[in-house]
């Protein structure tokens, strides 16, 4: 099916910017190859969000990798999403679990990591990891193992 019959309400639209942390801006589209295994990634280098507690901005770049399944992610729709962060107060590690969180609902993916790379911040950099697998099937032992087996990241 052509993404033009998909019902995009976002995308060739003038862009409306979110004052909070706002799910609803998600949309999704037809895979049209739901049968192969294929990695997607999204890098949106310029993150930002609020501390909870101090109300200081916080700045990340955030990593996407998923194995769709029947349907996939609108990249201005999780522009528009991921900028919505920008006024909400949330913790760098419920920042991840919560788009991580937003993502499995909104596109039953198959897999999907989810990588925040926080600058530092009173002299710490935090940088925290999601990730999950489809249950019963082998994308969830996909999860355990590549979670298990997690790399630090090393930002020069």
């Amino acid at each position: 099916m052509p993404r033009e019959n998909e019902h995009l309400q976002l995308l060739g639209k003038d862009t409306q910017y979110a004052k909070d942390y706002d799910p609803s801006l998600l949309e999704t589209f037809q895979n049209q190859h739901p049968d192969n295994d294929y990695w997607v990634q999204f890098n949106c280098p310029e993150f930002t969000t609020l501390c909870p507690i101090t109300g200081q901005p916080d700045f990340a770049e955030i990593k996407i990798l998923y194995l769709p399944g029947e349907r996939m992610v609108e990249s201005k729709s999780l522009k528009l999403y991921l900028f919505s962060f920008r006024n909400h107060g949330d913790f760098h590690e419920d920042c991840v679990n919560v788009i991580m969180k937003d993502l499995i609902r909104l596109m039953n993916p198959k897999y999907i990591e989810v990588v925040g790379l926080f600058l530092p911040r009173g002299g710490i950099s935090i940088y925290p990891y999601a990730n999950y697998g489809r249950p019963g099937t082998k994308y969830e032992q996909m999860a355990q193992q590549r979670l298990m087996n997690h790399e630090i990241i090393n930002i020069q």
